[in-house]
């Protein structure tokens, strides 16, 4: 019989890197693999207020490490600059989440393509960008847990957000042939589909109508995503998951 790949039996002495990690969903996957003993970038786009506070909360755990990197993922300079740093510093990189992301809701016929190109550059050519660099490392270390964060927008579509729905159906894509792609050298690729989650980005919406097609008539949290990513990135029984879509939505997608 074929030995099982040794496991990440938690995450002592391993790194991960979250991007979009100071706040929301990022936030809570960065404190929550730092609870599995995860040494976290905490990575952020411009202001470092929030992250160096998320970097604060993690220290103050006495798990893993935590430093706070500035990083625009969509351009590939910033990304290769924090993976060199991670490296000068921890000399390894165990787990991706590529959770950083934005919104510029409106209608196609209002979209500026200015908008368009936006998001499909952070939400999107981000995820390249930071696969593309973090898996050289992975590959030489024959190990290695990469989640992407897609949306139940990329699955179903939803008014208003062509360019979200289209770069997080990307996503989809990209996850399940990068998996395929990494499979041999121990290297797992998933993708988590949050629904709609209590954070800044949901904050201003009416929530009334929208809990109509949620089944269990509530906004998820962002710590029950954060609990989906720490299975996949950091569980034993997750080894054998892979080019998998999970979804966080309190029962939105029922394929």
């Amino acid at each position: 019989m074929e030995a099982l790949p040794e496991p990440l039996q938690n995450l002592k002495g391993k790194v991960a890197i979250v991007t979009g990690a100071s706040r929301g969903i990022g936030r809570a996957t960065a404190l929550a693999l730092a609870a599995e003993g995860a040494n976290v970038v905490v990575n952020y786009a411009s202001s470092s207020t929030a992250a160096d506070a998320v970097v604060a909360e993690i220290t103050a755990m006495n798990a893993g490490g935590a430093i706070a990197l500035q990083a625009d993922v969509s351009k590939v300079d910033q990304v290769e600059a924090m993976v060199n740093q991670v490296l000068e510093k921890w000399g390894r990189i165990d787990v991706l989440v590529n959770n950083a992301g934005i919104t510029r809701d409106t209608l196609l016929l209002r979209m500026k393509p200015e908008d368009w190109q936006a998001v499909i550059d952070l939400n999107l050519t981000g995820v390249f960008l930071c696969t593309r660099a973090v898996s050289k490392v992975m590959l030489k270390q024959k190990s290695g847990r990469i989640v992407n964060i897609t949306s139940v927008a990329g699955q179903m579509g939803n008014p208003g957000q062509a360019n979200y729905s289209a770069a997080k159906a990307g996503v989809i894509g990209f996850t399940k042939t990068v998996a395929k792609e990494l499979a041999s050298r121990g290297i797992t690729v998933n993708a988590v589909a949050p629904g709609f989650i209590a954070t800044d980005m949901t904050s201003d919406l009416n929530a009334e109508p929208i809990l109509q097609f949620i089944p269990l008539a509530r906004y998820g949290q962002p710590e029950e995503v954060a609990g989906m990513i720490r299975f996949l990135a950091a569980d034993p029984a997750a080894a054998y998951v892979t080019g998998q879509v999970m979804n966080v939505d309190g029962g939105m997608v029922m394929a």
